[in-house]
């Protein structure tokens, strides 16, 4: 049976923005939203992405409206401010979900690319919520969910850059918690661990064979890491984000939740194998 939106669910009359919301996380997130009763700006890199999710949305019930544009240009940013303003007539929730995965150590990751991971991953969200907050602070319960990683605190290798970034997040979604929280506006960061979603089928055709069978055993493997022994569902994130920026949460702000399945729960190394008593 499909999915159909609440009108009165905890999202109900609110307004939210959520960029990378064509892929993954994001999409996850602006679904869910758009269930619980929000009306939702859809960002994603192309307008023809943009535009699949909003089908989602709208087949299921729900409002939402498509754009897109390089989340690092502060003109994305104010752009989707005054298009969920120009559509709906206010900005209640900002979700950060853009960015971006690169490979390498600090010795061999080129400048180039360290910079290009900092503008999406870490300039894009300071430009969204630059540009939401105003609003934001108008709202009876504005709040942002910003999506890190687990490897903001613990990291695989040769993801130096990356792992920097989401790291980043983190003192940035204190910092703003701390900063906004005198005008009413929450603000969390979202650690997941290993997600099902195109940036991590993506990776793991990189990293396998290439074909489906050796793409699906790593995808299991990874997932194998986890307490739960399996990777999680962008819905299951979607579920997070929206419950932590609805009102329900209102006494939640600085804190980073972590969706990880038990990931950083487990230590890499076995207990001894001793005899049993």
């Amino acid at each position: 049976m499909s999915l159909q939106a609440n009108p009165q669910g905890e999202q109900a009359g609110r307004v939210a923005i959520v960029t990378g919301g064509s892929s993954g996380i994001g999409r996850g997130a602006a679904n869910e939203l758009a269930l619980q009763g929000a009306s939702v700006v859809v960002h994603g890199l192309t307008l023809d992405e943009a535009h699949l999710v909003v089908q989602e949305i709208r087949i299921a019930g729900g409002h939402a409206i498509a754009t897109a544009g390089p989340i690092d240009d502060p003109e994305t940013a104010l752009a989707l401010v005054d298009l969920a303003l120009s559509e709906y007539g206010q900005l209640d929730v900002l979700v950060t979900s853009a960015g971006i995965q690169r490979y390498g150590t600090v010795l061999d990751t080129p400048i180039s690319i360290w910079d290009e991971v900092f503008n999406v991953n870490v300039k894009g969200v300071f430009l969204a919520c630059k540009a939401a907050l105003p609003e934001l602070r108008k709202s009876v319960s504005g709040s942002i969910a910003i999506i890190a990683s687990v490897q903001a605190s613990a990291t695989q290798a040769n993801v130096a850059a990356y792992t920097a970034s989401k790291g980043a997040l983190l003192s940035l979604a204190r910092a703003i918690a701390v900063d906004e929280g005198p005008h009413g506006v929450r603000v969390n960061s979202i650690s997941p661990g290993t997600i099902d979603t195109p940036m991590l089928r993506s990776t793991a055709r990189l990293l396998s064979d290439g074909t489906s069978v050796g793409m699906q055993a790593l995808v299991d493997d990874w997932g194998s890491a986890h307490a739960l022994g399996r990777t999680g569902t962008i819905q299951e994130l979607g579920s997070v984000i929206s419950f932590l920026t609805s009102p329900r949460a209102s006494f939640m702000t600085g804190d980073d939740i972590r969706v990880d399945g038990g990931l950083l729960a487990r230590l890499a190394a076995s207990a001894p194998k001793g005899e049993k008593k």
